[in-house]
């Protein structure tokens, strides 16, 4: 019988994520792909060694519950680090390397000595911070020492972000693509040996019980960037806190749409959220880039006080290689409609949880 239950609710939370509903219970088993693996692998392992008394019932749900296996496993494959990432060497048509930390702060957090000697120990060119508000802002100040160039923009409803760069930044711009209080950053950065690149700095919100009721706003801020990178058309890096998996569909879609690489593939899950749980930990922040960058390096960092483990990565431009396109796939001709669908519900969409 215990079998019979939980291979049945683990069967249902494998298929809830592939039903069009944007409701924040059906998104949560969507980032909770590789628990549900991991679970529904002891269950069947379990099973074979447990059980003794094989009904149709139960043989039919073994089957079930290997082809969901195999599924989960086909998907998060290419995430591993037995699938191996594009490894190309510096040359000299490369630009040097560059290195970003991307740290959600956690807006209560006050352990800002613990995040300035994070960013001492690792001495980033570029760091960006979420939900970092005017006490993060005052605390930070003495980076500017360092880094000359910034973006700042202040919030006190956990959607702050900043932006500080030793980089020279020659222009940027704060965007708010579907709601005048969530910000995302666009900096066009030139590096000291003249390579220019496009960063953007996203982090939309959730879907979450105690956030957003559905994902529509996030979905629709993700494909809005898709959209403006896709029209920029040049060198760009995107890196933040999706609130997403990199296996969702409206990841996929911002893939596509922004003709980038999704930078996690061969490397590892990196999950980043939630800090103190180990088992419900997410792989949210995303990075995705144009084809001429090559990622080099891409981790999680040390603790700091936040409910968020920060990204580190490390990265070049080599503009005269086409080593990367095949990895750049684009939207099918049915899903324009669908991304434009998905922008104007986001933009619809009314919050009642933000201040």
């Amino acid at each position: 019988m215990w079998f019979i239950i939980i291979s049945s609710l683990l069967l249902i939370a494998s298929f809830l994520p592939y039903l069009p509903l944007s409701h924040w219970f059906y998104r949560f088993f969507e980032f909770a792909k590789i628990q549900i693996f991991l679970l529904q692998l002891s269950l069947l392992i379990s099973s074979y060694i447990l059980l003794y008394n094989f009904s149709i019932l139960i043989l039919s749900l073994q089957f079930l519950t290997s082809l969901s296996i195999i599924i989960h496993a086909v998907i998060l494959f290419k995430y591993t680090n037995l699938n191996k990432s594009i490894k190309k060497e510096q040359c000299g048509s490369s630009s040097q390397m560059i290195t970003i930390i991307s740290a959600n702060v956690y807006q209560d957090n006050k352990q800002y000595d613990s995040f300035l000697k994070l960013i001492q120990k690792y001495d980033p060119d570029i760091i960006l911070t979420m939900e970092s508000d005017e006490k993060w802002e005052k605390s930070l100040e003495i980076l500017e020492v360092n880094y000359k160039y910034t973006v700042k923009v202040s919030q006190n409803n956990t959607y702050g972000m900043h932006l500080y760069s030793k980089l020279k930044i020659v222009d940027h711009s704060v965007h708010y693509f579907v709601a005048d209080d969530l910000p995302s950053i666009e900096a066009k950065i030139t590096t000291e040996d003249n390579y220019n690149f496009t960063f953007f700095a996203v982090h939309p919100p959730p879907p979450s019980p105690t956030e957003e009721e559905n994902a529509k706003e996030r979905d629709g801020e993700l494909l809005s960037i898709a959209k403006k990178i896709k029209k920029n058309a040049d060198t760009c890096v995107v890196l933040g806190d999706f609130n997403n998996v990199a296996w969702a569909k409206s990841s996929i879609l911002f893939r596509k749409t922004s003709e980038t690489i999704d930078g996690r593939i061969g490397r590892g899950f990196i999950s980043t959220f939630h800090t103190k749980y180990w088992f419900l930990r997410f792989p949210i922040a995303l990075i995705f880039h144009t084809p001429d960058v090559f990622v080099d390096d891409l981790k999680s960092l040390e603790y700091f006080g936040s409910d968020h483990f920060p990204i580190y990565a490390k990265f070049f431009i080599n503009k005269k290689t086409a080593k990367q396109e095949h990895l750049v796939h684009e939207l099918e001709s049915k899903e324009h409609d669908i991304v434009q669908e998905i922008i104007q519900e986001g933009i619809n969409e009314k919050s009642e949880n933000r201040d």
